[in-house]
């Protein structure tokens, strides 16, 4: 039969698990046994990390001056911890609701009540009033 010419099948027999068929097929694979797949913090922070080291590269191709990049930390400000973030005043309340229902507690109040300037952001525009507009 023609067929056998152009068919062919796949040897498996020597491959036992997906990982080492990836070795044959995928450039550049890597495992990294101490970030796991279960802690999305870590992958998000290791995709930051990675974010920071390109752009420390000096490699300025396309001849844009950059401004120097703000150092890294391995940890946000608020590390792994749940963030909720409201216009509803009463929403610790229902913070204090929903934990209950799980057994948990201890929110901590992490910004001011309501939205405000930092003390240099100007708040007044710089274009004078004309007829008609206070």
């Amino acid at each position: 039969m023609r067929a056998r010419e152009f068919l062919t099948e796949a040897d498996l027999a020597s491959i036992q698990n997906g990982l080492e068929a990836v070795a044959f097929s995928l450039p550049n694979a890597f495992i990294i046994p101490e970030l796991k797949n279960q802690d999305f913090y870590k992958q998000y922070r290791f995709g930051v990390a990675i974010a920071a080291v390109r752009g420390e590269q000096d490699d300025n191709k396309d001849g844009v001056l950059y401004k120097k990049n703000p150092k890294f930390k391995p940890e946000s400000a608020w590390n792994e911890d749940q963030i909720v973030i409201s216009y509803d005043p009463n929403v610790g309340q229902v913070i204090d609701k929903a934990l209950a229902k799980l057994n948990l507690h201890g929110k901590k109040e992490v910004a001011t009540p309501t939205s405000d300037e930092l003390s240099d952001t100007v708040k007044v525009s710089p274009i004078k009033a004309f007829k008609g507009y206070e």
